[in-house]
């Protein structure tokens, strides 16, 4: 926390040093679960001094994202101004500088990717019109050192590079600043140096026979309903008389199943949770090789076909924390846990280069890569996305 000053002279730059104490505040406590007088009291001032900066909370949590976005623009013009022609070198610089702010900026990546939504809508239009022009200019950036490579292909790369950097935000695990710098650059190259799979229109076999499916549970029905509707308009926007007009039901017959709305989320998530274990319990023993590097291809295979699948994985992945029942997070997050660390086994055998802290943010790097590409409108509708999301996967985790 902060120290009150000891002087009546006012600090400068005093507007991002509130930003700062923010930041901090509403990584640890959501934005929801801080106040105006939560930020004065951590900066040492009184909730009316902190208004002489800010009108409100969501201009505080603006301040701070565009102030991050800013960084990296800098980062990106300094970097194509320095050459029309830009050289592997360049773009390794380029890279070098959004790992050390990413780094060392982790709570801005963890609030642009968990908090944006509650910006004001001008804030937001503002954020996304921004980082879209400079994927764009990454994208041209990038066809100059690959001039084969399709604007469209391009974009996804830079998509996909740009989740590399923000995949700090998902965890806590560090290493030495330096080597943590190194690895995401390293990782952002292999990703951008990546050779996309060409597009096969013939539907592939899964080897599995399509089983005929009775009616479901009423329970079932409203979890599926709710899913849908969470996906389509998020948590908030959506009620439990909302929930049971969709399963075919009056509204207060949903508690019958389930007691709140976030008990809801809480069963979306444990059903997550089961497909994903099973998926790759089934991948995992399918294979004849036990080879590691094999494996994790297999495990990048049930990972994408699941999270393109039912929109379970995808409402878990775009709802706030705090709407979660506390129990309910405890136990989503053990399962997390869990399914991370087979892949952290099995790429600490594939790559014995790495320590298990090395093979943690890889790991993490992959599934983010994975999770924002089906989320991100611009490059989601592409028609070999599943393939593109393996061979991305692949180069993420060095296959």
């Amino acid at each position: 926390m902060t120290q009150r000053p000891t002087s009546g002279k006012r600090p400068r730059d005093r507007k991002s040093q509130l930003a700062a104490v923010a930041a901090e505040l509403f990584r640890a406590g959501g934005y929801h679960g801080v106040g105006i007088n939560d930020i004065a009291a951590a900066a040492g001032i009184t909730g009316p001094a902190l208004y002489r900066h800010f009108k409100d909370k969501q201009a505080v949590l603006a301040h701070v994202l565009l102030s991050g976005l800013e960084e990296i623009e800098a980062a990106t013009d300094a970097a194509v101004r320095a050459s029309e022609h830009p050289t592997p070198e360049q773009i390794r610089t380029l890279l070098t500088r959004l790992a050390a702010k990413s780094v060392e900026r982790r709570e801005v990546a963890a609030l642009w990717r968990w908090e944006g939504r509650h910006l004001d809508p001008d804030s937001q239009r503002a954020i996304r019109e921004r980082s879209t022009a400079m994927l764009a200019t990454w994208a041209k950036v990038l066809m100059r050192v690959r001039p084969d490579l399709p604007p469209d292909d391009a974009e996804l790369l830079c998509w996909a590079g740009l989740s590399v950097f923000g995949s700090v935000s998902v965890h806590r695990t560090s290493v030495a600043k330096r080597r943590f710098e190194q690895l995401l650059v390293d990782i952002a190259l292999r990703v951008l140096h990546a050779d996309l799979p060409e597009h096969d229109p013939t539907p592939g076999d899964t080897g599995e026979p399509e089983l005929p499916l009775g009616t479901p549970s009423r329970r079932e029905q409203i979890l599926t309903a709710a899913t849908d509707l969470f996906r389509r308009h998020g948590f908030t926007a959506v009620s439990m008389d909302d929930i049971g007009r969709a399963a075919g039901i009056a509204g207060p017959s949903v508690y019958r199943h389930f007691p709140s709305k976030a008990s809801l989320l809480g069963a979306i998530g444990r059903r997550a949770g089961d497909r994903l274990a099973l998926a790759a319990e089934h991948a995992l023993r399918s294979g004849a090789s036990p080879d590691a590097r094999e494996a994790l291809h297999r495990l990048a295979e049930s990972y994408v076909a699941t999270l393109t699948g039912p929109p379970e994985l995808l409402v878990s992945f775009s709802v706030d924390r705090v709407h979660i029942d506390e129990r309910d997070r405890a136990e989503l997050l053990r399962i997390q846990r869990d399914y991370v660390a087979r892949w952290v086994q099995l790429l600490e055998a594939a790559r014995p280069e790495l320590d298990g802290r090395e093979a943690k943010i890889t790991v993490h790097a992959a599934l983010t890569v994975a999770n924002d590409l089906t989320r991100t409108r611009r490059v989601n509708r592409r028609p070999n996305l599943a393939a593109e999301l393996v061979a991305l996967l692949g180069a993420v985790l060095g296959q």
